[in-house]
């Protein structure tokens, strides 16, 4: 299926994006959420330009998704730990449970 073409708005500036059927709702969701950090950035009195504002809220952006990214990789490592664990605790218990049943035929 083709993409269509969807019209947000950002920054008071109408854009036509394409868009893959069925994201419409995620392209939208997406836009909002620009446009709320958008508007928290311009309210700083360090910020004097739209672009300055435009710049600022994509490199927050950046930033919010490295550090989610991060995260991801550390729960992802944690994860791997416990499953490496509970691994060896099943493995140990099978050769003690083996160990009795040896024990116990002799």
């Amino acid at each position: 299926m083709s993409p269509q073409t969807i019209e947000i708005k950002i920054a008071d500036r109408r854009l036509k994006v394409a868009c893959p059927q069925g994201q419409e709702a995620a392209l939208l969701a997406a836009a909002n959420e620009l446009n709320a950090r958008l508007e928290k950035t311009r309210t700083s009195p360090a910020v004097a330009t739209l672009e300055q504002a435009l710049l600022l809220t994509a490199l927050n952006l950046s930033n919010d998704l490295l550090q989610s990214e991060q995260q991801r990789e550390r729960e992802q490592q944690q994860t791997r730990e416990q499953i490496q664990l509970l691994q060896s605790t099943i493995k140990q218990a099978l050769l003690e449970q083996k160990v009795e049943q040896k024990n116990d035929a002799q």
